[in-house]
């Protein structure tokens, strides 16, 4: 009979590492061509850890949950554990079956500390598998079990982090306006970007450009022109939650950090804003990109900024 897992102590401090050590100490004992720790975001099947010899898959991969095997593990339409995938229909119906080849799968969920689903730990191999590897699938939940505790710790954590992130960058604001400067936006923006790297949280960017900033300066003064600012500024922080970033980062040029929210959740966000904008008679190009798991926040942020000085050409255009 093999052993149970042994890890060190240093392995299981945070989830990032723990789900390397579950990985690794997996394919020792089970074999299997591809172990994986994914997260589902929406259709987003995201791939946070692999332990991957054949399939080339790798962290940051992503793949669609409803094509997937584990989709329907998760239904309870096929079983955790399948030695000989082509046994079961569910998974003979699955589109990733299609796609590549899948002799033999394991899959249990991973959930938030509410309940809620995180993702899977699972695996996948070419060739179907003995029927005695049914026998490891309560050594298999355990493991899950665990990282889904390492993580539910680590979520706790993050966010005390981002708390005390945003107290020491308090220098790094803006003198008009007390929003977050470029150099804060910055360090932030970074500080979420390992985070979503490691957890696969979801996140997206806003850009907001004052138009006819430089006809107010011009025409009515700076003092005017700092109003104008001030005037948005209080619009923003009325209009965005509490754990969301908001900066200038330019002159009339500010930039919002959606923590945690994906784009179709920050679509409202974006009408709102807008909307509040227009009411008080700020005209605004808003633009907004969600985070790509493979691109990260700096590829979101220019996306966000394109999408604006889209806008913004064409408000140009109209008023000319």
């Amino acid at each position: 009979m093999k052993s149970l897992p042994t890890f060190e102590t240093s392995q299981l401090l945070d989830f990032n590492t723990a789900a390397l050590a579950v990985l690794t100490h997996l394919h020792d004992r089970l074999g299997f061509d591809l172990w994986m720790i994914t997260r589902t975001e929406g259709d987003d099947w995201i791939v946070l850890q692999a332990n991957d010899q054949s399939y080339g898959v790798k962290a940051g991969d992503v793949f669609s949950w409803t094509d997937s095997f584990c989709s329907r593990m998760i239904k309870c339409e096929g079983p955790r554990i399948a030695p000989c995938s082509s046994d079961v229909p569910a998974y003979i119906q699955a589109p990733i079956g299609q796609q590549v080849k899948i002799g033999a799968y394991v899959g249990v969920p991973l959930v938030n500390e509410d309940g809620s689903l995180f993702g899977t730990l699972c695996a996948i191999d070419p060739a179907p598998q003995p029927s005695a590897i049914q026998q490891e699938l309560p050594l298999i939940e355990l493991l899950a079990q665990l990282l889904s505790r390492i993580l539910h710790a680590d979520t706790k954590a993050a966010e005390q982090a981002r708390l005390a992130e945003r107290l020491q960058t308090e220098a790094l604001t803006d003198g008009l306006t007390g929003l977050y400067n470029r150099r804060g936006w910055d360090q932030l923006l970074d500080s979420e970007e390992e985070r979503c790297t490691i957890y696969g949280y979801p996140a997206c960017i806003i850009v907001i450009d004052i138009d006819g900033l430089k006809i107010v300066n011009d025409s009515q003064g700076h003092a005017a022109g700092d109003q104008l600012l001030q005037q948005t500024t209080a619009v923003l922080r009325q209009t965005t939650r509490k754990q969301d970033v908001v900066a200038r980062i330019g002159g009339d040029e500010f930039a919002i950090l959606c923590v945690d929210c994906s784009l179709d959740e920050g679509e409202p966000l974006k009408i709102r804003l807008e909307q509040a904008l227009a009411d008080s008679q700020l005209p605004a190009s808003v633009g907004i990109a969600g985070r790509h798991p493979s691109q990260g926040l700096r590829w979101a942020w220019a996306n966000a900024d394109r999408a604006m000085y889209s806008l913004k050409r064409l408000h140009q255009t109209i008023s000319s």
